[in-house]
């Protein structure tokens, strides 16, 4: 699936800080934790809880972030659908991480156990 230049653009510069608060609610709103978030990003990108904290600081676009990431390398098993965008036809490399993450956010905060939202990530 093709995006607009305009979407990726607006991704691409969107900083992560922006968007973390978010997550945060999305995942305690059914009784996740900030925990359990650290987990699926850091699972998806590296980041430890310290480096997650120093993005954030920094005010990291999200080209940014997912520049100095290294991605899980099952990170490309990652399917479904998230915001409209099937994610596996994203073709813009950036995007589609982008959208790994809130699909992994996304399954957390269905409250699915965290051994499935990281087996559905990496399919184990």
């Amino acid at each position: 699936m093709q995006t607009t230049k305009e979407h990726n653009d607006k991704i691409s510069k969107m900083t992560f800080a922006s968007v973390y608060p978010h997550y945060i609610t999305k995942v305690e709103k059914k009784g996740r934790t900030i925990a359990e978030l650290h987990e699926v990003i850091e699972w998806l990108t590296g980041f430890n809880e310290t480096k997650i904290q120093e993005l954030i600081e920094e005010k990291a676009t999200f080209k940014t972030f997912f520049e100095t990431a290294v991605l899980n390398p099952n990170a490309t098993l990652i399917t479904g659908v998230i915001c409209g965008y099937r994610i596996e036809e994203i073709e813009t490399p950036l995007t589609r991480q982008v959208r790994y993450l809130d699909k992994l956010v996304d399954e957390l905060a269905k409250g699915r156990p965290m051994e499935k939202v990281l087996r559905v990530a990496s399919k184990l």
